[in-house]
């Protein structure tokens, strides 16, 4: 294992600074409110903290990351004072797909997406969402599109095995994470390192700014490019009712899928992020962090269940997804009391023709990397496979 240098004091994270540099960076004085700051101050504290843990290249990637999410914030800030009309367009019966992570939230999301009448937030207009597109074709046609497909293509082909871990592409859907971090209130942020406070924060802070983030910036997407919204991200699992709060006519999408498969491959993915940041795999950290995450994500489903009845959720099980993608997804339209039609189904045939299981390769992991049995994580989800009939990979 490498030894990481201790940062120094001019290491630190400078709060003003990195403000700074996205006012400079946008030239835009103003953001629509402040209720990113929260957020942003226990990142940076928690940042600080334990900023030995970082290797230099990792830091570099938190602070331009932090200086992102702020230029985003701003930039959607300032859209909206010259389109303030756009606040008043509705988003209307949105579709929710969540989960416990790594159960075939993004497949689902993908599968919905390729449906020509549905609108989702494609992975290069989160990154880069304004101005948004002039007109629907230019989704896949903007020259920012064209840019990151021929830098995606490039990186594929230098590193193959990539597309084994997460089955994206600049023109697909992505998930809510990574637009709700303008709010610095997004669970994704708590897996670039160790960041206990940060942790503590976001599975007990009130999402309510971020949700409501959430939707001015879907209503600078769909200024010029409507539809029926898919939103996808597994940790909207946890924050339910303020969801309802934000979108009262929401429609929940629920995947379900080995609870013991999924747990594996959610360590594995964020010992990415970990090699990213610091350069090392906590085994420990992951060990005590990701197995609780996974299952705290059916907890609060089940606990929502409780309060406000079954219907008012929709399951989807990744098994019969992955058998039969055309047929499951037709039934789901049926349950969200959508039309099934043809181009919705051409569509979606395209993009299973597209993109078979595995294109890139097995995603291959083991609990036992992790000093993870089977054994240890059975308490922790015996209520939620003793409430529903799943699929088991092993």
């Amino acid at each position: 294992m490498a030894h990481i240098e201790r940062m120094t004091m001019a290491d630190l994270l400078q709060p003003n600074a990195l403000i700074d540099a996205a006012h400079t960076a946008t030239g835009i004085a103003d953001f629509d409110n402040n209720t990113w700051r929260e957020g942003f101050d226990v990142l940076v504290a928690d940042v600080n903290a334990h900023i030995d843990n970082f290797s230099e290249g990792g830091l570099a990637r938190v602070q331009n990351d932090i200086v992102h999410y702020l230029k985003g914030r701003l930039k959607v800030s300032e859209y909206l004072r010259q389109h303030p009309e756009l606040l008043d367009r509705p988003i209307e019966k949105p579709v929710f797909v969540m989960g416990v992570p790594r159960t075939g939230t993004t497949l689902m999301s993908n599968l919905l997406a390729a449906d020509p009448a549905r609108r989702s937030p494609l992975t290069w207009e989160i990154d880069d969402p304004v101005p948004p597109v002039s007109s629907p074709a230019m989704l896949t046609q903007d020259p920012r599109a064209v840019s990151r497909l021929a830098a995606e293509k490039a990186a594929l082909e230098a590193n193959p095995a990539m597309g084994k871990y997460y089955r994206g592409s600049a023109v697909y859907p992505n998930e809510c994470v990574f637009f709700m971090a303008h709010d610095f209130k997004t669970l994704m942020i708590e897996s670039k390192g160790v960041l206990p406070a940060y942790k503590e924060f976001i599975f007990s802070c009130d999402m309510t700014s971020a949700y409501e983030y959430h939707k001015k910036f879907l209503q600078v997407l769909q200024h010029h490019a409507g539809g029926v919204w898919n939103v996808k991200k597994p940790s909207h699992s946890l924050w339910l009712d303020t969801i309802l709060k934000i979108y009262p006519d929401a429609r929940i999408v629920w995947t379900h899928r080995d609870p013991f498969t999924a747990t594996g491959s959610l360590m594995s993915i964020i010992s990415l992020s970990h090699m990213g940041h610091m350069g090392r795999i906590d085994a420990e950290w992951l060990a005590s962090d990701y197995p609780w995450q996974a299952a705290e994500h059916a907890n609060r489903i089940m606990d929502f269940r409780d309060r406000h009845g079954e219907d008012r959720i929709i399951d989807v099980h990744y098994a019969n997804i992955v058998n039969d993608p055309v047929g499951e997804t037709k039934k789901l339209y049926a349950k969200l009391g959508d039309e099934w039609t043809a181009e919705a189904e051409a569509g979606i045939r395209k993009w299973v023709d597209d993109n078979p299981q595995d294109k890139f390769g097995r995603h291959e992991y083991k609990l036992a990397q992790y000093g993870v049995t089977k054994e240890s994580l059975e308490p922790m989800f015996e209520r939620y496979l003793s409430r529903y009939d799943v699929a088991r990979e092993g």
